[in-house]
Parts: C-alpha cells; structure tokens; sequence
C-alpha cells in the first residue's frame, strides 16, 4: 500500500507516528473514501449528531479523514483525530452516540503500521509525566472509589470453574461476597486524588495489609499503593520490568519517607518466570495490569501470583473487566487503544476472571466489589485535569499528536462506561486450601 503526505501533516514525524503522518493510498480510494462518507454522515444523523450550524458537535477540517475510514475503520477515525482532521469539544459525547448507533465503518485495509502483537504485554509502564500530568495526586493513573456512593453486598453462588474430587465429577459452585457500590454523587475535580487514594486503600484492605505484613506490589502503578502500604507499617516489595520506572519511583519514596520500607525490584520481562523472582508473601496487590498482560500473558501472570503468595495469604487486584454488552462494534474502537498505548489489551469478563484463577492455580475469588460509576466519573475528571495543563504536557515533551491521542483514549473508555460496555472491578483471591496448596 502506497502512502501520501500532505500539508497538514507535515509535522507530525513520520517515525514516530507512521500512521497518523501518512493517508492510506489504496485501490479505488477515491470511491472508497465518498463512500465512507456517506455512511459516516447517515450514522452521525441517526445518532442526532450536528456536521453543521453554529454549533457542531463535531467538525472536519480535513476530508482526509474518510480515506482513513474507508482503509482502517475504528483506528483511522482515531488517527484521524490525531493528525487533527477533524476535532470536537464533546468528544465523549461524539464517540458515545457513534458506539451507541452501532457505527461501524468497513475499513478493510491495513493501517500505515503493523499493529503490535497483542498476545503479550511489552511490560511498558506509563511515564512518570504522564501520570503526573493526568491524576489527583500526581502518582495514580488508575480510578478512584469516591466518598460517596452506599455500598450493598450480597453472597452469591459462583460457578466454579475445578472439577470437584472423584472420577468424572462436574465443577459445582462456591460464594462468592459480591459488593456493588452506587454511583457517587457531587463529585468535583478536586476529590479525584482522594479517590484514588480510596481505591487503593480498598485494595490494601482486601488483601489484609495490616501492620507487619509483607507485602507485594505487583507491578508498580505510580507509587501510592506502595506509599499506603508502607504507611501502615507493612515491608513492600516494589516488581517493574521498566527500568525508566525505577527513578522516578525511588524519587517518590524518598518523598514520602518511604524508603527504607519499599524496595524497588527490577525485572527482565513483565510476567516473572520462576528464576525472576521468589518469595512468598502475606499480602500481594495489583493496579489494573491483568486487562494490559494478553490472553497468553494472563495465564502467566495467574501463576505467578499463585507462586509468590504464602498459603493463607491474600491477593487484591483492580481491573477494568468486560461486560455483556461489549460487542464486536466495541472492540474495533478498541483497537486504537492496542495499537498505540497497551498491545495486549484485552479486557475479561468477570466470569473469565473466575475461569483464569480457578483454572490457572490454586487460588480462588472470594470476593468482588464493582464501582463502574465511580470508574466512570474518575476517568472524566482525569481527562479534564490532563486537558488544562496540555501547556506543561508539552514542556515535558508531548507533542501534539501524542497529546491528542491521550485525550481520546480518556473519552474512548468514559463513553465505554456510560454505555455500559465496560466496567470496574476489585477482586480478592485467596488459597483454596488453607492448610497447604492442593
């Protein structure tokens, strides 16, 4: 496939973004790209959405971006906004009403790029600017748990996914405390950073961190789960595979005079084999990495847990997970967050959740607490908090594409929530057999 460069585009660096800096060139793209228009146009009417007036909910500045539609769907719409063809100041809003009609555009050539192997995670973390620019306390990329919001439990018999003892018997079920917390109410930009301190509190409490624990944080997720730990007076061991991760975390400990408490281990791939890393801990705690690993990643990183968790002992992990309503519409758009940000994304259900511990060790769910609402107004407020400071996102060396890029991606995953596509789980894991492993 042939590309073509053209003035507006002529500073975006085609090395760092080969998709975005190049239109796709295909056979019959003149055609190809009227029809994508059409189709683009009728489902913006069926979604109520204005191309026209005084006031758009979105505008096209570059007809580029239906060449981009017609060759690579769900992905060239985000390029598209990246290379800033087209533009809207109600994003969400605008990717809410296309997802919501079931938009979905017949792109069926290949991007300007090969997209990532999305079988495994390639153990990146996020800057430490990054998270810096885009959270409530400088150091939490993930949602929060706001103050309010009542919180209902209810024990539920789960399917168990382990064939129960003696010849050719089916797997039955055990109870599961499943906790749903309602959706907060007067929620201002200013309380996003104690809610993320809230959600990995919440964690730290499900996984016992007490006084005296030792504790895993498994990866590092910015620095506050590990801080909150040690400040209840647990021993923490820090595992990242990014070595860019390790000042920026040591500077944060130090900080917060932390750092004779928590102990930055650096490891040689994202999933630890077992001579990467021991230990077996009381307490182990996980921000949002089971969704980014891959289906062959999560296998892994299963075991692991299962590996390095003491018999008794208790793992919390925070994940955003897959619902029901996550369609084959939903997955494409997705594809934008694979290509560019996390290649191996791929967001389970909780039933999945289930099928993975008890498949893969000999760990099990005990416990559940679901927070979509909460997910839902965390992931808006950090998009605004990025918006208002794109000044210094610059200065810290973001360019304008990247920073387009990091703005959809906030307004891709909150019109996810709103539709109920997605949701926000926190699960708690224990051995199944108390006494010794089975």
């Amino acid at each position: 496939m042939v590309e073509a460069r053209l003035h507006h585009l002529e500073s975006i660096d085609p090395e760092e973004w080969p998709g975005v800096a190049t239109v796709p060139d295909f056979p019959l793209r003149g055609v190809r790209a009227r029809q994508a228009e059409a189709r683009f146009a009728k489902a913006c009417e069926n979604a109520g959405l204005d191309l026209v007036g005084d006031e758009p909910d979105l505008t096209i500045d570059h007809e580029e971006l239906f060449s981009r539609l017609a060759a690579t769907g769900w992905l060239g719409l985000a390029e598209s906004y990246m290379a800033g063809e087209w533009h809207s100041d109600k994003l969400t809003d605008v990717l809410t009403a296309l997802l919501g009609v079931g938009y979905r555009p017949r792109g069926r050539f290949q991007s300007a790029f090969t997209l990532p192997d999305t079988a495994r995670d390639n153990g990146g973390a996020l800057p430490a600017e990054l998270i810096r620019l885009s959270s409530g306390d400088g150091m939490s990329a993930f949602g929060g748990v706001f103050a309010s919001g009542v919180p209902t439990t209810v024990r539920t018999a789960v399917k168990s996914f382990v064939p129960g003892a003696g010849r050719n018997r089916e797997p039955g079920s055990h109870f599961v405390d499943v906790t749903t917390i309602a959706d907060p109410v007067a929620v201002e930009r200013e309380d996003l950073g104690e809610a993320q301190r809230r959600a990995a509190s919440t964690l730290l409490d499900a996984a016992k961190v007490r006084s005296g624990s030792h504790v895993l944080e498994y990866p590092a997720s910015g620095g506050a789960v590990s801080i909150l730990a040690a400040r209840r007076n647990a021993t923490v061991d820090v595992l990242t595979a990014d070595r860019a991760q390790v000042s920026a975390l040591e500077e944060l400990f130090i900080l917060a005079g932390v750092e004779d408490d928590v102990h930055i281990r650096k490891l040689p791939a994202a999933v630890p084999g077992k001579l990467d890393w021991g230990g077996a801990y009381d307490s182990i705690v996980s921000m949002e990495k089971l969704e980014v690993v891959g289906t062959t990643g999560a296998k892994k990183y299963i075991k692991a847990l299962d590996r390095m968790l003491s018999t008794g002992g208790y793992v919390a992990m925070q994940s955003l997970v897959a619902t029901e309503q996550l369609g084959p519409v939903a997955r494409e758009a997705l594809g934008m967050l694979r290509a560019y940000i996390w290649p191996a994304l791929t967001y389970p259900t909780t039933q999945q959740v289930h099928e993975l511990v008890d498949r893969g060790s000999s760990l099990r769910v005990i416990a559940e607490t679901h927070f979509p609402g909460h997910y839902l107004k965390s992931v808006q407020l950090q998009r605004e908090v990025f918006e208002g400071q794109m000044r210094e996102a610059a200065a810290d060396g973001f360019d304008a594409v990247f920073r387009r890029m990091w703005v959809y991606h906030y307004a891709l995953i909150e019109a996810m929530l709103r539709l109920g596509y997605l949701g926000a789980a926190q699960f708690t894991l224990t051995t199944r057999n108390r006494r010794g492993r089975r």
